[in-house]
């Protein structure tokens, strides 16, 4: 999995966070959370174990920060509690259950047990097997959205967390807190990294 390809292709992301204002404020407050410290508000001790070797996998430290560093695992804990249906919050319980579940079959242990040759080897198939998002236009779908699956789904969503952290739009995204001039027409090259939001 490379990030910056998936960095690259999470245009659909970036524009969900423009509509959903109030979540960013959760993320924002997951700043100040101990990693130690951290008490789960909705997963349970070995449901957020997993949520947070998975975004860890799916987002690690290289010379930028990874997901565990501007805690995209407590946010999406966070998001789940304040934001979810009980019937959405269930799901997702199965759903981990049924990921965990899955591992255990193929490898003898649930998830975040396993060596990290498994764990790869688990990520490797999650991709191959679940659906792709559509393409789309102005963050519409093109055509009928198959569900993406549960890993899919928690990807998008720890990287959504993650491009939209305070963090990552300071230190690795372009950002410009009071902008300049307005350039009508420079070349695509002299823009830089994406821009944070």
């Amino acid at each position: 999995m490379d990030r910056r390809n998936a960095l690259k292709n999470s245009g659909l992301l970036a524009g969900t966070a423009i509509a959903m204002p109030g979540l960013l404020s959760l993320l924002q407050s997951c700043k100040s959370e101990s990693r130690l410290g951290w008490q789960p508000s909705f997963f349970t001790e070995d449901e957020a174990t997993t949520i947070s070797m998975l975004v860890d996998m799916i987002l690690p430290r290289t010379d930028t920060p990874g997901a565990l560093d501007v805690n995209v695992d407590v946010f999406i804990d966070k998001v789940i509690a304040q934001s979810y249906t009980k019937k959405d919050q269930q799901k997702m319980r199965d759903d981990i259950a049924a990921f965990n579940e899955g591992c255990k079959t193929n490898f003898g242990k649930v998830f975040h047990e396993l060596t990290e040759d498994k764990r790869i080897a688990v990520l490797q198939a999650a991709e191959k097997s679940n659906a792709k998002f559509n393409p789309g236009i102005w963050g519409k779908s093109i055509g009928e959205q198959e569900s993406i699956g549960f890993y899919r789904s928690l990807k998008a969503t720890a990287i959504w967390a993650y491009i939209t952290s305070e963090e990552i739009g300071k230190t690795v995204l372009s950002y410009d807190p009071i902008p300049g001039k307005f350039q009508a027409c420079i070349p695509v090259g002299d823009v830089g990294n994406k821009w944070t939001f």
